[in-house]
């Protein structure tokens, strides 16, 4: 990873009336994919509303680079249904990691994210200092399908101290 600015954790938590593509249910997981780097969350059996909470970590190279969240219906004997997808837009996040946060008390935000045609938000986002990190909780609309947004939480891991790389 040549040229990494940071590590972007991404916590799927769950997804919200997600459409049904096997008779009345799915059994949806989640891929995101951000240029040559692809993560997937476990499965989850027979739910619209399935759990997750799944870590997945991407090194960035351009924060300007689109993270895509997609998610699908597992099919065994045939290729997976897609369920919709969301851009996750890091942009305000990242820009963000450059406040200075040795004077910040627990839970103060830092800044907040309206939905606009530029992002996929359901609803207002705030970028909040919690546990001594940058942390931004999100729900995603997803695109492309008649309903369903995906929950997550992004945080910032800074590799530029860090002599084991």
């Amino acid at each position: 990873m040549e040229n990494l600015v940071g590590l972007l954790r991404i916590r799927v938590k769950r997804g919200i009336n997600l459409v049904s593509r096997d008779s009345n249910t799915s059994d949806p997981f989640v891929v995101v994919t951000m240029g040559s780097q692809k993560l997937k969350t476990r499965g989850v059996e027979n739910s619209c509303n399935p759990e997750w909470d799944d870590e997945l970590t991407l090194g960035i190279n351009d924060p300007n680079q689109p993270v895509i969240l997609e998610v699908f219906d597992k099919d065994t004997f045939t290729s997976h249904d897609t369920m919709g997808d969301a851009e996750i837009d890091i942009k305000p996040f990242f820009e963000a990691q450059g406040t200075d946060i040795q004077e910040l008390s627990d839970g103060t935000e830092i800044h907040r994210v309206k939905p606009s045609g530029d992002n996929c938000l359901a609803e207002e986002s705030r970028i909040i200092f919690s546990n001594g990190k940058i942390v931004q909780d999100m729900i995603l609309k997803l695109r492309n399908v008649e309903s369903g947004e995906v929950e997550i939480q992004v945080e910032w891991i800074d590799v530029s101290g860090s002599s084991d790389l």
